[in-house]
């Protein structure tokens, strides 16, 4: 993304009933990757575009603890087995222009968590963004597309219990037309969006939408017992 003029998410999420809410004006910036055009380097070899599509998990019997609201605990980091995604986390706050910055473009590998709306597993609605893409390549969310429902997403928290999510849907919005209020809006369940950027790409203005993934917490771990533990 370096370079790119415009790599923000178009709105700001709401922020978590326990911290103070931010302004409503714009928020968010999140991260990108264009399609293979003249002006962008394609796809690093090292490195695939999109995981191989498999089916979607069949619905699990249970999950091991119930999936109850987790009390505040920052995202450490963040996993999306079917793309065999497991990247570090690291927290983002609205800059001076109350826009969420992406996360640094020098590391593709790194998602950017909304530090100031819920922690993973807490109520409300929790945003984290990655890039698409950087100058070098793919990045992170370059596979977001590929999800469906029922796909999932799990978030290891700073207590050592990991919050896992399913996925809803995943939608595609222009930057002109994105539905502030269905993406952050507050919702009384723990859910989460993955936010990465879409649409079509130019080089002066950058892209033209966001991706959006729409998941809810279904399963909450527990922290591995260390030895000697019972």
């Amino acid at each position: 993304m370096r370079g790119r003029p415009d790599r923000g998410i178009p709105d700001r999420p709401a922020a978590s009933p326990d911290r103070p809410a931010a302004s409503p004006d714009r928020p968010a910036a999140s991260p990108d990757r264009p399609a293979a055009s003249p002006d962008r380097p394609a796809a690093s070899p090292d490195r695939p575009a999109a995981s191989p599509k498999r089916p979607p998990p069949r619905p699990r019997s249970g999950p091991r603890n119930p999936a109850a609201p987790l009390p505040r605990s920052r995202a450490a980091r963040l996993a999306i087995p079917y793309l065999d995604v497991d990247a570090p986390v690291v927290d983002l706050r609205l800059d001076r222009e109350r826009r969420l910055p992406a996360p640094d473009d020098d590391d593709p590998n790194l998602v950017g968590w909304y530090a100031d709306g819920p922690s993973p597993g807490a109520p409300g609605t929790a945003v984290a963004v990655g890039h698409l893409d950087t100058d070098t390549g793919p990045a992170v969310f370059a596979g977001l597309s590929e999800l469906g429902r029922g796909h999932r997403v799990e978030v290891r928290r700073a207590d050592g219990r990991t919050a896992v999510y399913a996925v809803d849907k995943v939608r595609s919005y222009e930057k002109d037309r994105f539905p502030n209020r269905e993406v952050y809006g507050p919702r009384a369940r723990p859910e989460l969006r993955l936010i990465t950027c879409g649409g079509s790409y130019n080089r002066r203005t950058g892209y033209s939408g966001n991706l959006v993934v729409f998941a809810h917490l279904v399963e909450v771990r527990d922290a591995p017992s260390r030895p000697g533990q019972r």
